[in-house]
């Protein structure tokens, strides 16, 4: 509600007090002040009222026009050749969800996306191809369809493809939570390739094979684990179903972890890998962060409020905040999942319902 519609042609005597109140907003406007309590309901919600809304990219749509984008710009003039997906409630915003960036990457053979660095963290989830590379902090990890790539804030990285085939990966990146509180940096480097003297898999060897080095840094806020491989967290799912430890509403779920405390792999972002049987009908649940999910394998549908979107191998749907959902799986199917549930719970504000 507007300042001058609160105050005239109001029937409630209260409230109809001629001009003095409009001359009154008028004079503090000019000071640039306005009265909280004619904007209080705007500001403090009964619930969260995000502006995104439920919706679903499907793969085989995503790809056939981003391999078209490699006839139209190449991967050095675009720096990151990637198709943003944009929320149909935020156009022209670059957002997947209220806080999340995500966009759909692709690399020709041949090609290098050169080296830099920026403020905001990155995830890669793999979709299509095989045998391409992202080289981070001094280790070229070789990528395969399911894994989970991090990247740091002010990481070092770039990504290569010395194979026959296309690469494509699911982007997504914390640069609106970055940008809210106006920190973003970013650098590149004279080198388009970093050097990478630790071989592929070192640090998923290193941090996560249950031991730690001496002197490895117990205060490390984020995993130091570069790859979670899918070939690595596919039979953990399988170990959880095979045992019945089965979530009603969410599956034979983990979460990705970063192994020196037990925490997040990101400060500001969180990622979950699911199995879901066949023939699974999930119970309701709801939570305050937005969830980008991706469909590993399989195929199924998630109700979302009162919308219902069907997915299948590759497609990406996205939940926003507080609107209950449900998946269903038509066959067995896996599903990979980031939100910034992280950073809600550092702040103190996120919470779970039903």
């Amino acid at each position: 509600m507007s300042v001058a519609t609160a105050s005239k042609g109001s029937s409630d005597p209260k409230h109809n007090i001629g001009g003095a109140r409009q001359a009154y907003y008028d004079k503090i406007s000019k000071k640039d002040m306005t009265p909280l309590w004619e904007v209080l309901k705007g500001l403090v919600t009964p619930m969260p009222n995000p502006k995104a809304v439920p919706h679903v990219w499907q793969f085989d749509d995503v790809k056939k026009l981003v391999i078209e984008a490699g006839d139209v710009i190449t991967a050095e003039e675009a720096e990151r050749r990637v198709l943003v997906l944009e929320n149909p409630a935020l156009r022209g915003q670059s957002r997947a969800t209220d806080t999340l960036f995500a966009g759909v990457q692709m690399i020709l053979p041949g090609e290098v996306a050169g080296a830099h660095r920026h403020v905001s963290s990155a995830i890669r989830f793999v979709l299509d191809g095989e045998g391409a590379y992202t080289a981070v902090e001094g280790e070229k990890t070789i990528m395969s369809p399911g894994d989970f790539v991090i990247t740091a804030n002010w990481a070092p990285h770039d990504h290569g493809n010395h194979s026959k085939e296309p690469m494509l990966w699911l982007d997504v990146l914390d640069m609106h939570t970055v940008n809210f509180f106006k920190t973003s940096f970013s650098e590149h480097f004279e080198d388009a390739e970093q050097e990478t003297p630790k071989q592929d898999g070192d640090s998923l060897d290193r941090y996560g094979s249950g031991v730690l080095p001496d002197g490895a840094p117990m205060t490390l806020n984020r995993s130091p684990v570069i790859n979670y491989t899918y070939a690595r967290m596919r039979p953990i799912l399988e170990r959880l179903k095979n045992a019945g430890d089965i979530d009603k509403r969410h599956g034979a779920r983990v979460h990705y972890v970063n192994p020196i405390n037990g925490g997040p792999v990101l400060p500001t972002m969180g990622a979950n890998l699911a199995l879901f049987p066949k023939g699974f009908k999930g119970e309701e649940y709801r939570a305050t962060d937005g969830k980008i999910f991706v469909c590993a394998e399989g195929k199924g549908s998630t109700k979302i409020g009162d919308k219902t979107v069907e997915w299948g191998r590759n497609d990406v749907f996205v939940v926003p905040s507080w609107m209950p959902f449900a998946h269903n799986a038509t066959d067995e199917s896996v599903l990979f999942s980031i939100s910034d549930k992280p950073a809600q719970e550092a702040l103190g504000m996120w919470r779970e319902g039903k």
